[in-house]
């Protein structure tokens, strides 16, 4: 699936002839602070041991690929969400929602811009396997309705940690408790959404997730371009580009190809495979380009760390350390049950304690520096949380290999689901202007 430079260079420039308006004041060829291929640059590989970033660095056709994703937004969500000041934020809204639920061709008057971008994420790749989308699924479920309610906010404070691709975050109020919450939640949302059964065909609940998320991107970068003084082109580059999704998206399937190579193999096994599949169709619906979406566990790690490489590292403390701390601050439920008060003291520890192990290699100093300290009782109430969670997982796998036990076992993980998209409330996966403010590294 491998695209010629030159050819994602085109798309890249096109961003200008196509909205001059919004991307006309972008030089392309010059590479923003943000781009960091020197052998001397602080880049997020940078501090990890045991990686050698000169080895990715040496790859010079995926370095090229990589510098020109650097720059490129979403062209067709872009275009789309150019036309807010004509349609109003509302009515944007209203016909994106209504060419998802009952397809473009019942939209009145709907935009070309519209159409082109249902139009976009209804073609379905070749490469896509939908019967091993849903296998990915079945098996995501259990972890979704188990593990992800414990572990969704310290993935989501991850992408904090370097004001070069935090930035866009703090400028459309995130650094709020109220506004940090409905990012965790819209972000919980949306991957336990596309985790339901059939969720990601043309017409269920995930494939609308999906646009609705584009759009709310595509929203941020309309809106800060349209701002004097709002972005700072020069040092951060395309506000959220497509390539900046890949953290998000495809952050399971990079762990699991790790896994598979440190156990000596080179190649993913049919259950493997269906969760590749899943976060790989997920990310095209999102408008992640084909060209980084691999299927081989070495591919995988290589365009992410290679990715990792070229990025400039900076913890800048008002804009990380602001997200950071009002994202950990910030009440993600308010069921007043015995229960739930203590749903949410072990979701804290346990979601500081994965955060830190995870994304920090379990420094603690660190942590406590960038505003998220974990103290002894966080770390006995994670491994006594994790403990009972790995308990419970395990009689769902079980169950899912019974043919009497499988469905019963599915249905009532698809419940849970659905109870915790409930407790999330309604997700609105919109980017509203009004609400913005600046904020300065």
């Amino acid at each position: 699936m491998s695209v010629q430079i030159a050819d994602i260079a085109r798309q890249v420039r096109d961003q200008a002839t196509v909205l001059p308006d919004l991307f006309g004041r972008f030089d392309f060829d010059r590479a923003p602070e943000r781009w960091a291929a020197e052998p001397d640059d602080m880049s997020e590989l940078t501090p990890v041991r045991g990686i050698d970033r000169a080895a990715y660095l040496a790859d010079a056709d995926l370095v090229g690929r990589i510098r020109e994703y650097t720059m490129l937004g979403d062209r067709t969500g872009d275009a789309y969400a150019a036309l807010m000041p004509t349609l109003g934020f509302p009515r944007t809204v209203a016909m994106l929602v209504e060419a998802c639920d009952k397809g473009v061709e019942a939209v009145a008057d709907a935009p070309p811009q519209l159409v082109a971008l249902i139009r976009e994420m209804e073609q379905r790749p070749a490469w896509v396997d939908m019967t091993l989308v849903e296998e990915g699924a079945a098996y995501e479920r259990n972890a979704t309705a188990n593990l992800a309610p414990f572990l969704i906010r310290g993935a989501f404070i991850a992408t904090f940690l370097n004001k070069y691709s935090a930035l866009p975050m703090a400028l459309t109020g995130t650094l709020g408790h109220a506004t940090a919450a409905r990012r965790v939640k819209e972000t919980a949302t949306f991957f336990a959404t596309t985790a339901l059964p059939g969720a990601l065909d043309r017409f269920g609940p995930g494939f609308k997730a999906a646009a609705m998320v584009r759009l709310m991107h595509s929203m941020v970068r309309v809106n800060v371009l349209s701002r004097p003084g709002m972005w700072d082109a020069e040092t951060y580059g395309m506000p959220i580009p497509q390539l900046d999704q890949m953290p998000a998206g495809l952050i399971p399937i990079y762990f699991l190809s790790q896994d598979v190579l440190k156990a000596g193999r080179t190649s993913f096994n049919r259950l493997e495979r269906g969760r590749v599949e899943l976060a790989r169709y997920r990310c095209f619906l999102l408008g992640l380009p084909e060209d980084l979406l691999a299927d081989t566990p070495e591919e995988i790690v290589r365009i992410w760390r290679t990715r990792s490489a070229t990025l400039r590292y900076e913890y800048d403390d008002p804009v990380c350390g602001g997200l950071l701390r009002a994202t950990m601050e910030a009440e993600l439920s308010n069921d007043p049950s015995p229960s739930g008060r203590v749903k949410r003291r072990l979701e804290r520890s346990v979601s500081r304690v994965f955060f830190v192990k995870a994304f920090l290699s379990g420094d603690a100093a660190r942590a406590e520096s960038v505003g998220v300290p974990v103290g002894r009782r966080d770390h006995l109430l994670y491994g006594a949380t994790m403990l009972a969670l790995a308990g419970r997982m395990a009689a769902y796998r079980v169950a899912s290999r019974v043919p009497g036990l499988r469905r019963l076992a599915d249905r009532r993980l698809v419940r849970r689901i659905n109870r915790q998209l409930a407790g999330y409330g309604r997700a609105e996966f919109q980017s509203d202007a009004a609400h913005y403010r600046p904020a300065t590294a």
